[in-house]
């Protein structure tokens, strides 16, 4: 065999495949974290998001240098660290070779409240005055700020009512004024009796049967926006084998919604204690609370309230885990969540399964809303009945709602009303009426997802299932009023984009469908046959709530408001 016919020797490769890891990179990561072969928990990967936060604190970005580090350091494949650290809105990865981002960041909100409250002119402004080489201005979902839109974010710094001048005032200073919150201590809630009931039920003299009854007589339903009765989730974990976890939602990222917000602001304590009871009663190994990234205010609240109980011996150290969410709406659907709480992207399960099944870490999960547990102990103080009263019955309905009110009202905030007031008395009772010179168009009962109803139905009772009749639900009960100033292609133009922008791309009728259905939106003329079959595709064939419900605020305008669309020449008449 000729020299020139021989086959060529085969070259071995001299190191592993794939890029090389720094060792200096790592040597900083156990800096940052700590050292992972003293403290094997710190490989698992449910600390995963906990750690690319870490990072992205301290060094404002994520490089690949770096998350090949963490895959190192957690014995993990890169390819998982990257698909999560990629998932999530709140993390800035820069790959090899790209600059990073600037170093302060300014999110304007372009949720639909802040949308009425001019949030694009201002983030317009922001981005042609400030200096980009410095300063980023980027679009951001709701923060849950709605009653003092518009709401810009500095840094992790929440600017309310934000002004053009405002926001510049702050990026020029670096003075964000971080959130000066007034909450209730343990030792002045204690004096007032609390904790008393998670004492009671730990000495044996409150059974978990009485207060299952308690849940059941009050009425006392999920408040995130399923409705589901308390008492029977309960029940469900209860009925399943150990070890179970209990899991509180605090990620309300529903455009419109800032409740729980409002609450954990005020009463952390009162909500810590009604979420114990619930790990109690279902003989939890541990309690966690996913909280969402846009509170950061509240992340400090829960933090020292977590080590008031622990130093008060109320709780064992690390039974509550706080975790932050990252920036992802899907993550309020529970079992999305409870992938993010194993650290891995936000994407829903199939079911069954349920969560109550098969949960997190694979165990028999109860997952409640933050202000479902806010309830637990007052209803148990002063009883089912008084709960149940409430309103004295208001529309035939029993019990309380808080209602996030935004828009074009006199006094949005968060209301605490009977359920079933109607939208009429909720704006005369509690919001002042409409704003000055508006006047009542329509409004979203449940956020993005509920719905829009017009002012003719304004004396329809909120509440669960009396809305389904109307194409509506009530879900966090959020309301978003519209006045008759408000363009509606814009406002279905905003509801859709934020759709499209926060589906997890699992399924194909969510992922295309809220896109082309945005398309549809955005021409001259809407083709009524289109959006409504494509309505139904994603009503019927989404994996979650996110796709299922996306259409609702489409097929409410062409329902409701079929005349003022027309006068518009948006639909063809036929």
């Amino acid at each position: 065999m000729t020299e020139s016919t021989a086959t060529p020797k085969r070259r071995l490769r001299g190191k592993t495949r794939g890029r090389e890891l720094a060792p200096v990179a790592l040597a900083a990561l156990r800096v940052l974290l700590g050292d992972e072969s003293e403290a094997p928990e710190l490989r698992r990967r449910d600390r995963l998001i906990e750690h690319l936060h870490a990072i992205q604190d301290a060094h404002g970005h994520l490089s690949l240098v770096e998350l090949r580090a963490l895959a190192a350091y957690m014995n993990l494949p890169m390819a998982a660290i990257y698909e999560t650290a990629t998932f999530y809105a709140h993390f800035d990865v820069v790959h090899d070779g790209e600059a990073p981002p600037p170093e302060v960041t300014v999110r304007v909100c372009d949720s639909l409240s802040c949308q009425l409250a001019g949030a694009e002119a201002l983030r317009q402004r922001l981005a042609a005055g400030l200096d980009p080489e410095r300063v980023r201005v980027v679009r951001a979902p709701c923060m849950g700020r709605c009653d003092t839109a518009p709401v810009v974010e500095v840094g992790h710094h929440h600017l309310l009512y934000a002004t053009p001048e405002g926001v510049e005032a702050v990026v020029d200073t670096g003075h964000t004024h971080p959130e000066a919150i007034l909450w209730q201590r343990l030792a002045d809630y204690r004096v007032g009796g609390g904790y008393s009931l998670l004492t009671r039920c730990r000495a044996g003299e409150v059974g978990v049967e009485v207060l299952i009854d308690e849940l059941e007589r009050a009425g006392l339903r999920g408040l995130g926006g399923a409705g589901f009765p308390t008492f029977k989730k309960w029940q469900a974990v209860r009925a399943e084998p150990g070890p179970r976890y209990a899991v509180i939602n605090a990620d309300e990222g529903e455009p419109g919604t800032f409740k729980d917000r409002f609450y954990l602001e005020r009463e952390p304590h009162r909500f810590l204690e009604g979420a114990l009871v619930s790990a109690w009663a279902v003989e939890a190994r541990a309690l966690y609370i996913y909280l969402r990234d846009e509170y950061p205010g509240l992340h400090r609240v829960l933090t020292e309230a977590i080590a008031e109980l622990e130093a008060a011996s109320l709780v064992a150290p690390g039974f509550v885990v706080l975790r932050r969410g990252a920036g992802a709406y899907i993550c309020g659907e529970e079992s999305a969540l409870i992938e993010s709480l194993e650290g891995k992207p936000g994407k829903p399960r199939h079911r069954p399964p349920f969560v109550a099944q098969r949960g997190l870490f694979g165990r028999p999960t109860l997952v409640n809303n933050v202000e479902t547990v806010y309830w637990i102990p007052l209803i148990h103080e002063k009883g089912a009945d008084w709960f149940a009263g409430q309103g004295q019955g208001r529309h035939g309905r029993k019990g309380l709602r808080s209602f996030s009110v935004s828009g074009r009202v006199k006094r949005p905030g968060v209301h605490l009303a009977p359920a079933g007031i109607t939208l009429a008395e909720l704006l005369e009772e509690y919001c002042g009426g409409m704003a000055e010179g508006h006047r009542l168009a329509g409004y979203l009962p449940g956020g993005a997802s509920g719905g829009i109803l017009p002012a003719g139905k304004a004396d329809i009772p909120l509440d669960f299932d009396t809305l389904q009749a109307h194409g509506c639900f009530i879900g966090s009960a959020a309301i978003i009023v519209l006045s008759d100033q408000d363009d509606l292609r814009a406002v279905a133009a905003n509801l859709l984009a934020f759709f499209a922008d926060e589906s997890c791309g699992q399924c194909t009728p969510c992922r295309v469908g809220t896109e082309k259905m945005l398309t549809l939106l955005e021409r001259d003329a809407w083709d009524v046959q289109a959006l409504e079959r494509l309505a139904r595709v994603m009503m019927d064939a989404s994996i979650c709530g996110l796709g299922q419900a996306a259409p609702n605020p489409v097929l409410s305008l062409l329902r409701d408001f079929r005349g003022e669309l027309e006068a518009q020449n948006l639909i063809v008449k036929g």
